[in-house]
């Protein structure tokens, strides 16, 4: 089979069922599961669908509460990744006051911290060991433990945020969109990301491409209110004078 039918398979696949998953699509067009993650993230390319894992969404936008592990995300979309964490990690100042947010995109950030006198706050266990390490001045959170993304949350971490004044926050998401903006599944992590964007001068949402278009549970804040930077975003995003394309 062509290349270019099983495109128009795929996608006349997700107009019907608005989201498909890399083993369906194998047993469909009996082909590898290699060709099939080729072919998705081609199309993701085009600006035809939103890669996610495990398959594809349609670009009409679909609700999840699903979040993949740590482990799992920090398999998807690497290098987009890194790229977006390097430059954001460039905008950081020696004066700055930093909220870094629990994730694996500001997670790589830290790759590219060397040497700074900037000071930073911390919900991630493991962002705040990796800055100690490092020589950089930083404060973890108190609070519980989330086990599936390794983020403190709760009452005590949103007490904590209250005192803080940030010269600049950066920030993970699960879904970009105009109507619902900055979207998470986990209702006790979307109040920590609100309360301390709310607390930020200037605050940045790191989101590859694929980001754009989907929806998690809960909003944690509108879309006009944070930076965005990206690698990559859809034409109907083109115009969205809060977008960094790098």
């Amino acid at each position: 089979m062509l290349t270019e039918q099983r495109y128009e398979i795929i996608l006349r696949l997700l107009a019907e069922k608005k989201s498909v998953t890399v083993t369906e699509l194998k047993e469909l067009l009996d082909t590898s599961e290699s060709t099939i993650r080729r072919d998705i993230t081609a199309l993701d390319k085009m600006g035809k669908l939103t890669r996610v894992f495990g398959g594809a969404v349609s670009l009409e936008n679909v609700v999840s509460a699903y979040e993949p592990t740590v482990e799992q995300k920090s398999d998807l979309n690497t290098e987009e990744k890194k790229k977006i964490a390097r430059y954001a990690a460039g905008l950081i100042r020696s004066a700055d006051f930093v909220f870094l947010d629990a994730g694996t995109t500001t997670g790589f950030m830290l790759d590219y911290l060397e040497h700074t006198k900037a000071s930073f706050v911390t919900n991630a266990v493991s962002h705040a060991r990796i800055l100690a390490q490092k020589g950089i001045h930083v404060s973890l959170l108190g609070g519980e433990l989330e086990g599936s993304t390794e983020a403190v949350v709760g009452s005590q971490a949103m007490q904590m945020l209250q005192m803080y004044h940030f010269t600049k926050g950066f920030f993970g998401t699960n879904g970009i969109t105009h109507k619902e903006g900055f979207t998470t599944p986990d209702t006790n992590e979307a109040l920590v990301k609100r309360t301390a964007m709310e607390h930020c001068r200037t605050a940045y949402v790191l989101g590859d491409g694929s980001k754009f278009g989907q929806i998690s549970s809960v909003t944690f804040r509108p879309f006009k209110e944070a930076e965005v930077i990206t690698d990559r975003c859809p034409k109907d995003y083109k115009e969205c004078k809060n977008i960094i394309v790098i």
